[in-house]
């Protein structure tokens, strides 16, 4: 994994929110699905870890936001935590698997993928979380990568056209789109597979 990837571990993120600005507009969900890699070079998704997040004080929520991810951010029976509490779970799951695969950090994976990171690094600087295993800045965006694999962006057709399901019924939780996302970036990974053993073993 660290050679495939220059020492950096990608991790899937995806976002559920209330709203666009990820200076104002609650974090209402997060999402991360680590990644594995066989003994032939292939790459699989492994597991989920999946956090409802309450709305941080003064949190701006779009009711159209809301009504496309279906969330009642005040709903009593809905088991969210602090946005702070959320992300340091995720974390330590995320730099146990770096430290797994000998990679130097994270860095995340997204359809859209600056939108999740905007999100993750303003609750990051929010909550004052000093140890962050993603990389900054840097990013794998899964729209761009099907664009060029599969001539889509969306995801929703960008999954259908790698040959795999799609169940609208569970779009736009952070988990399900987190892994479709995955599968998506594994698809397209998988397939330059020999390109990238042909390039190594000619350096």
């Amino acid at each position: 994994m660290a050679d495939r990837f220059r020492g950096f571990l990608p991790v899937v993120v995806d976002v559920e929110t209330g709203g666009f600005n990820c200076k104002t507009d609650a974090l209402l969900e997060v999402a991360a699905v680590l990644l594995e890699m066989d003994d032939e070079g292939l790459l699989h998704r492994s597991e989920t870890v999946r956090y409802h997040v309450k709305p941080f004080e003064g949190a701006n929520l779009e009711p159209a936001s809301l009504a496309v991810n279906g969330i009642d951010p005040h709903h009593p029976l809905r088991p969210a935590i602090d946005e702070k509490d959320a992300l340091q779970r995720v974390f330590r799951e995320v730099r146990r698997s770096v430290k797994e695969n000998r990679c130097s950090r994270a860095i995340l994976v997204g359809h859209n993928a600056h939108f999740d990171l905007g999100f993750v690094n303003e609750a990051i600087a929010r909550s004052e979380i000093k140890r962050n295993p993603f990389h900054p800045f840097s990013c794998f965006d899964t729209a761009t990568a099907c664009g060029i694999a599969f001539g889509q962006t969306v995801l929703a057709r960008a999954v259908a056209a790698a040959g795999l399901d799609w169940d609208e019924t569970q779009a736009h939780s952070a988990a399900y789109d987190a892994e479709m996302t995955a599968a998506v970036f594994c698809e397209v990974v998988n397939r330059y597979r020999d390109i990238f053993e042909a390039r190594r073993r000619v350096d």
